[in-house]
C-alpha cells in the first residue's frame, strides 16, 4: 500500500507501477488486485480504463503467439493513448505462453515516451501461482522453527520467489526481459492461510449473503477444507477458494 500511495502522489513518476503477486490458489491474489482496482477506478473492474487479460480467454493457442503479441502491443498502446492512467491486470501469468509478455517490456521501463505515448502513470499487475510451492515450503520450515506467520517479512521470501519466477519454464516470465531488466517494482508474496483465516473467510461470506453467523457453521465449513501437511494440517490447501460454495452447502 505504501508503494501504491507513493506512486499515486508522484505527479511525474519515472516509470509505471509494476507489481507481481505470487502464491498458491485461494490466498487472495485476485481479491487484492480487484480491491486495488475498485479503490483506484470508479466502476472497478468494469471501468473502461481497467483492462484484464487471461491466458485462457485471450491467448489460448500457442500457434497464434505472434498474432497475440501484435494484438497485445496494439491494445496497450491504444488504451494508453486514450488514458495514461490506465491499469492492466494479467491473470494466471504462469499459464502465459513464454515470450508473450516481452512485447509489453517497452511500456514498463523508465523511458519517457513509447510510440509517441506518455505512459509513466500506468499500473501493471501480474498475478501468478508461480512461487507458491516455494512460499509454502518456507512457511512450513519457519512454522517448524516456531516462527509465527505474522513475524515473516518480505526479505524472508523475496529471493526464493524471484528465483522461482525467473527459472521456471511455466512462470510466464521465463527468460523474460521483464525479470532481467528488473522492471517489477514490488514482488508480493501471498502466504498460505491457517485455520483461523479460513474461519474469517467463512464469517465474511455469511455476512455478505445476509445469513446468520453461526459459530457451528463457521467451524464446520472451515473443518471441511483440506489442509497440509497431512499430519499437522496447518495451512489450507485451497486457501479460501471454495469457501463460498461450501458455506451455502453447510448452511
Amino acid at each position: 500500500m505504501k508503494g501504491v500511495r507513493e506512486f499515486l502522489e508522484n505527479r511525474n513518476p519515472e516509470k509505471p507501477l509494476v507489481m507481481s503477486f505470487h502464491g498458491s490458489t485461494g490466498t487472495g491474489k485476485t481479491y487484492v488486485s480487484s480491491m486495488l482496482v475498485r479503490y483506484l477506478f470508479q466502476g472497478g473492474l468494469q471501468s473502461p480504463y481497467v483492462h484484464q487479460f487471461s491466458p485462457i480467454a485471450h491467448f489460448p493457442h500457442a500457434e497464434q503467439l505472434e498474432q497475440y503479441k501484435e494484438s497485445l502491443r496494439g491494445w496497450i498502446q491504444g488504451n494508453l493513448t486514450s488514458c495514461g492512467r490506465s491499469a492492466f491486470l494479467f491473470e494466471e501469468v504462469d499459464r502465459m505462453h513464454p515470450g508473450l509478455l516481452d512485447v509489453i517490456l517497452p511500456f514498463l521501463g523508465p523511458s519517457w515516451v513509447v510510440y509517441g505515448t506518455n505512459y509513466r502513470k500506468a499500473i501493471f499487475i501480474f498475478v501468478s501461482n508461480t512461487g507458491g510451492e516455494q512460499i509454502n515450503k518456507m512457511m512450513l520450515d519457519l512454522w517448524r522453527a516456531r516462527k509465527d506467520r505474522e513475524e515473516i517479512n518480505l526479505q524472508d521470501l523475496e529471493l526464493a520467489i524471484s528465483k522461482a519466477v525467473s527459472e521456471s519454464p511455466q512462470s510466464g516470465f521465463w527468460k523474460s526481459g521483464i525479470i532481467d531488466e528488473h522492471l517489477i517494482d514490488f514482488v508480493v508474496p501471498f502466504l498460505p492461510l491457517k485455520h483461523h483465516h479460513v474461519k474469517q473467510c467463512v464469517t465474511s461470506e455469511l455476512t455478505q449473503q445476509g445469513l446468520e453467523v453461526r459459530p457451528s457453521v463457521v467451524q464446520e465449513v472451515a473443518d471441511s477444507l483440506p489442509y497440509f501437511p497431512e499430519e499437522e494440517k496447518v495451512f489450507s490447501s485451497t486457501g479460501c477458494k471454495t469457501v463460498a460454495s461450501r458455506t451455502s452447502f453447510y448452511f
